[in-house]
């Protein structure tokens, strides 16, 4: 696989290849070694079922860390191409600067933070009596590599975007796979049970981020991390622009925390439990589809933003489409497989007759309306990419405030087993209102980007 692309002249079908497939693969093996995780943490014996809950409690929390991750990688690296295709290379260098600086700041203040709250967080989130402890020993852990884990996700980003596409997989890759190997001994061989996964995720990111600084300050790449000329302007800037994509993740927390506690309350004593524990198995299925597609749509953006900064509206507009037809490509072939395969993906993460059937069952509705997704998708993180963030972040509020009201409405009306149709009814409105979206706003935001910079549609 080409190992560096030029955003800016290569044809523009095979450009998106070679930014999205890596994307794709890195995205789906992330999600894989955290089915994997769960799958090792679902059969550990005699608590498999308790320990899978409380791992899934500790789901959300993962995800609002990772986040910040993303509000500095995303939003530096959008930044980061436009100057690039503007041809301000001393520019870019000053805003991988700034990024690497507030990654290091964020990743220290929010160890932490959440080790001091993570107790009442935890709480917050679904955690019972029964859960509680599995949870705690898992997050704790956890907490302890935040560093790790948001340097990588973080440093990632200006990677990829400057092209090394193969390279942020293997970022991603080295992770996975170390997890995937480590997490057998430490949960069985070692006999240290959900801690165990903790201490393998940890370890995982620790390489990842040892790999991903270690390619950026190499002289492989056109634009290393180097220090000074820090600006407060600057930060302002980047995280101005990762604000809409840190809220879309960040909100899936308390998207997260909604549907647990939901779950817990009209599921009752009987049912809370073995829902919360279904959910979890519900959602690794989910993270198949919407992180491997994430990886189409936020793995090219850099596309985008180069060609925004360039003036290459015609490059823009051959890509956006290429972005949506894999995102619908992929979605039809997870739909058709959401219809056959959930019995046998169930079944790796418990042998129990009642949440095997409930998470199936959970599996098949929440799919309903994936291919739909797609516009979601291609559409939001297109227009992120082109700096109409505060649209982007709309119409994503807009699909999450419809779960969490479907959330809340579904389970008090119709009972606790069909709060997953949650899932299809945000993601079929949200489509909608996001297509109707982009095909008013988008012309119109090309349209002042040719009159402010006076460039040729086809420079």
């Amino acid at each position: 696989m080409k190992t560096h692309s030029d955003l800016g002249k290569d044809p523009v079908f095979s450009l998106v290849l070679h930014l999205a497939v890596p994307a794709m693969i890195a995205n789906f093996v992330n999600v894989l070694y955290n089915i994997v995780d769960r799958m090792f943490i679902g059969n550990i014996p005699g608590s498999g079922g308790l320990a899978l809950a409380g791992a899934g409690i500790c789901g959300p929390i993962v995800t609002l860390l990772s986040s910040f991750g993303t509000l500095v990688g995303l939003g530096g690296s959008i930044l980061f191409s436009m100057r690039r295709g503007e041809g301000k290379e001393e520019e870019a260098k000053r805003i991988l600067a700034n990024s690497f600086l507030m990654l290091c700041i964020f990743s220290s203040v929010l160890t932490v933070l959440f080790l001091l709250c993570k107790n009442r967080l935890l709480m917050w989130f679904g955690a019972s009596a029964e859960t509680f402890p599995y949870a705690n020993t898992y997050m704790t852990i956890y907490t302890l590599g935040t560093f790790f884990a948001l340097m990588a996700i973080g440093l990632n980003y200006f990677i990829t975007c400057q092209g090394f596409a193969s390279i942020g997989m293997m970022t991603v890759l080295i992770g996975a796979v170390s997890n995937i190997l480590l997490d057998p001994l430490f949960i069985f061989v070692l006999n240290m049970g959900v801690a165990g996964a903790a201490i393998a995720t940890v370890l995982s990111q620790l390489f990842s981020c040892l790999f991903a600084a270690g390619f950026l300050f190499s002289r492989r790449v056109p634009i290393r991390i180097s220090f000074g000329n820090y600006s407060f302007s600057l930060m302002k800037r980047i995280i101005g622009l990762g604000l809409s994509p840190f809220l879309i993740l960040a909100t899936d927390s308390v998207i997260m925390i909604v549907l647990n506690a939901s779950l817990q309350r009209y599921g009752g004593p009987s049912e809370g439990d073995l829902l919360i524990t279904a959910a979890a198995i519900i959602q690794s299925w989910l993270l198949t589809v919407t992180s491997t597609m994430l990886g189409i749509s936020s793995g090219t953006q850099a596309i985008l933003s180069y060609n925004y900064g360039a003036g290459r509206i015609d490059r823009i507009k051959q890509a956006e489409k290429y972005i949506l037809l894999l995102c619908l490509c992929f979605t039809v072939f997870m739909f058709i497989l959401s219809r056959i395969v959930p019995t046998v993906f169930v079944r790796i993460f418990t042998k129990e007759t009642a949440t095997g059937q409930m998470a199936v069952r959970g599996i098949r509705i929440a799919t309903l309306a994936i291919i739909p997704l797609s516009f979601q998708y291609a559409f939001v993180d297109g227009l992120t990419a082109l700096g109409r963030t505060k649209t982007a972040l709309a119409l994503s509020m807009l699909r999450k405030g419809i779960y969490i009201s479907s959330v809340l409405l579904l389970p008090a009306f119709f009972g606790a087993r069909n709060t997953f149709f949650a899932e299809p009814i945000c993601d079929g409105l949200g489509a909608i209102v996001s297509t109707i979206t982009f095909l008013l706003v988008f012309q119109k935001h090309l349209d002042r980007r040719l009159k402010s910079g006076g460039i040729d549609k086809a420079a």
